[in-house]
């Protein structure tokens, strides 16, 4: 057995991975998705039962038995296929979209395929496949003449990075996708992406794919640097540093300091950091992430102040010098917001940043664009007068607000034309383009508040990736990585493999000493889990308990009830309590014991004993017996129970309540010895004054009336006790299975409607309908 759980868990071997065809399943899967979808659906349709019952799930399994680990890579080769069509055909945009949808809801499907084994479905996810693996020769030479770049036909990628080149924000945020990036982030799972684009490659030794132990790793195990959850403190830390020398090199302009070459040496740094990050995993991945667009505009503007400080220097110009620092204090606007947003970077303000000011700019470019003739109209009636940058200047304080001056310009242009124009230039600009970016705006806020979730993990997901690099030059820390560049971009030509391997893995440790150090510390010491990390809490947590104690510090921390909600959980972590709830609480339990109760208490009516009467003359063969007579005696127990039932109610716990009968209570009935029916109270007058020759057969006449007034009162019981039986599980469970039988009658129904239709045959009796944006 253990053998067979070892044999589950064990990693497929690169041999297998690379002997995977991948080729073939993206023209099959492009070929069924054109087949199936001819009209456009939303994703909220594709995802309904009944889409789903005809569609999705026979395509799901139908590549499910193929058993083919790069079948979720080739559902986003396809669906970024569809979004570019969606792109380049608006006349069929939403069908193109309905396909694309298609894919995602495709790859997630099939990913559960794979969940059943954790290093399948991890390799699924991040092996690196190439979409030309499996394909014949004739196509790769004909693919080779139509790609200009041949770097591309070498350039694998896996489905993780796929599913953010395409925008697949759904399945990136499934519960299933977000435990392997989750693992993969704090280190859990190792591996190493192969890539033939990065600046200085070391592939000597690559990682495969497996699940890390931290008593089998090295203590100054290099690998760990670029686990994502430490690099996003170094990059923290790094961020530190460098706004601390902007600052100290901005605090002295006079001359050059040495805070200043530290300044642009550690930019350098950054900047070489940033240039590997996008050759890595490609501009588009890279441009994804909200924090690379803060990061490149940065280093624009680093880029620009070395240029201009270059040129000062040189040819001792004092006007350039100034335009490089009055251009490097712009970098204040992104480093200060980098750096708290690594505070807040989950608020839904900061996710719809960046898609609002991209709208922003895209519609202010438009809107240039459209005012472009304005500006060279203006600027001929009035060019001896007004200048293209003075009439630029005046154009944007209109546009900004300052209707005002449109009024008081506008005769200047020209005593007809000016007035008009520039009325009819502040009417569209404050009135009509402010009222749809406000609009815009607006709808891209909405549209992002309302899958903020998805928003989030798919910025969470772009870091995790990015994190896991294979470029050598990503284990150095700024500004250790500029002289790695230096020292080992030239060794790359001369040197082996094997050499390079050795001097890249002896200078990471050598620059990354104390980093290392302190990572094999806290993974073996203070990780969760970790001896010294489960005694420590205990003392931190009471000791933490006792300081809120303190009157000065209660008032500023608060509360000291939340300890003591706290505390409770921490001792119920450590114990285990039984008893609330009787062990009979099961249902199956609960039906026995209450089929027993009824067929003792309910059922069978209280025993009521009739004795035959000890008269002379006989009675007939036929004479029938009353309600009740052939029942044996009740037993004390069986009268216990049917009295604790009538004193707490149903059994099955229905507040309904029982019909009770106004007769006397069997109880007062008193068993008599002789044949006589026992009667419940005293004798009527009649029965006492006659008590001659008719006394027996009148007595017997009144007690067969009570008898069969009690028999109808234990029908009327037992009526009841049905009713309550009806209301049992079981019956609840027959009435459910025929609603669920009747609802699957009607979506068989539509889904004969819905194969007719996307047949294009029409069902005998109805009108042909005609389809709307459809192929």
């Amino acid at each position: 057995m253990e053998e067979e759980q070892s044999q589950g868990f064990l990693t497929p071997t690169p041999e297998h991975l690379a002997s995977v065809k991948v080729f073939p399943l993206i023209p099959s899967l492009k070929k069924d998705v054109l087949q199936t979808i001819d009209s456009a659906l939303s994703w909220e349709q594709l995802t309904a039962s009944d889409i789903n019952f005809a569609i999705v799930r026979p395509l799901v399994f139908k590549y499910a038995k193929l058993d083919n680990m790069a079948v979720i890579y080739a559902c986003f080769v396809v669906r970024s296929y569809f979004v570019q069509e969606t792109e380049e055909n608006l006349a069929y945009s939403g069908v193109m979209l309905s396909r694309a949808h298609l894919c995602e809801l495709m790859a997630m499907k099939l990913l559960g395929h794979f969940s059943s084994n954790q290093m399948r479905l991890i390799a699924t996810l991040t092996a690196s496949w190439s979409p030309l693996a499996g394909a014949p020769p004739e196509i790769i030479a004909e693919v080779r003449e139509l790609v200009s770049n041949e770097e591309s036909l070498s350039e694998p990628q896996c489905a993780l990075e796929m599913a953010i080149a395409t925008e697949s924000k759904r399945f990136l945020s499934s519960p299933v996708v977000q435990t392997i990036v989750n693992d993969i982030y704090a280190g859990h799972v190792v591996f190493s992406m192969t890539s033939n684009r990065s600046v200085l490659a070391d592939n000597y030794k690559p990682r495969f794919i497996e699940v890390y132990d931290v008593h089998k790793a090295p203590f100054l195990d290099h690998y760990r640097l670029r686990v994502p959850k430490y690099g996003a403190i170094l990059e923290f830390l790094n961020f530190a540093a460098l706004l601390m020398l902007f600052l100290l090199c901005l605090a002295n302009l006079t001359r050059m300091t040495p805070f200043e070459i530290l300044f642009i040496v550690f930019a350098s740094a950054f900047a070489l950091e940033e240039y590997t990050a996008s050759k890595e995993h490609g501009w588009g991945i890279y441009i994804a992430s909200l924090w690379n667009v803060f990061d490149t505009s940065f280093i624009i503007i680093f880029l620009a102040y070395l240029i201009y400080r270059i040129k000062g220097l040189s040819s001792h110009n004092l006007e350039a010098s100034d335009m490089a620092f009055d251009i490097l204090a712009c970098g204040a606007c992104i480093l200060f917001p980098r750096l708290a947003f690594f505070a807040v970077s989950n608020n839904v303000i900061v996710l719809a940043l960046r898609a609002m000011i991209t709208d922003f700019i895209f519609f202010i470019s438009i809107a240039a664009i459209c005012f472009s003739g304005l500006l060279f109209t203006l600027h001929s009636l009035a060019s001896e007068t007004w200048s293209v940058k003075a009439i630029a200047w005046l154009m944007v304080q209109i546009w900004f607000g300052n209707t005002y001056l449109s009024f008081g310009q506008a005769s200047s242009f020209h005593p007809l034309f000016g007035p008009i124009l520039m009325t009819c230039f502040a009417a569209l600009s404050n009135t009509l383009l402010l009222t749809i970016l406000i609009s815009i705006l607006s709808n891209t806020f909405a549209r992002i508040d309302a899958n903020a979730n998805q928003e989030y993990l798919f910025q969470f997901a772009i870091t995790t990736i990015e994190g896991v690099k294979s470029d050598a030059l990503f284990s150095y820390q700024p500004p250790f990585n500029l002289f790695a560049f230096i020292i080992l971009w030239p060794l790359s030509f001369v040197v082996t493999p094997r050499r390079l391997h050795s001097t890249n893995v002896f200078l990471i440790r050598l620059t990354s000493f104390p980093t290392l150090i302190a990572i094999g510390v806290y993974e073996r010491y203070l990780r969760e889990g970790q001896k010294w990390r489960e005694s420590s809490s205990d003392a931190y947590s009471s000791f933490s308990r006792k300081m809120k104690n303190v009157p000065i510090l209660e008032h500023l921390v608060g509360s000291s009830s939340t300890d003591l909600y706290e505390a409770i959980f921490d001792v119920e972590d450590h114990h285990s309590f039984h008893g609330l709830f009787p062990d009979s609480d099961d249902e199956e339990h609960d039906l026995h014991a209450l089929r027993s109760t009824v067929s003792q208490d309910s059922i069978r009516p209280p025993s009521i004993t009739i004795s035959r009467p000890s008269i002379s003359r006989s009675q007939p063969p036929d004479s029938r017996q009353p309600y009740g007579a052939a029942n044996p005696p009740q037993t004390p127990q069986s009268t216990r129970s049917y009295r604790q039932e009538r004193a707490t109610g149903s059994p099955t716990g229905s507040p309904r309540p029982r019909r009770v009968s106004m007769l006397p209570s069997l109880s007062q009935i008193q068993p008599s010895n002789s044949g006589e029916i026992p009667t419940a109270g005293p004798g009527s007058p009649l029965s006492k004054l006659f008590t001659g020759r008719k006394g027996a057969s009148t007595s017997q006449v009144d007690k067969a009336i009570a008898a069969s007034a009690n028999a109808e009162a234990a029908i009327r019981r037992v009526e009841t006790l049905v009713e309550d039986i009806r209301a049992l599980p079981v019956n609840r469970l027959k009435d459910e299975m025929k609603e669920l039988q009747d609802r699957q009658a009607r979506i068989e129904n539509l889904l004969l409607v819905l194969t007719r239709g996307m047949r294009n045959e029409t069902p005998t009796g109805l009108p042909s309908s005609v389809r709307h944006d459809t192929m």
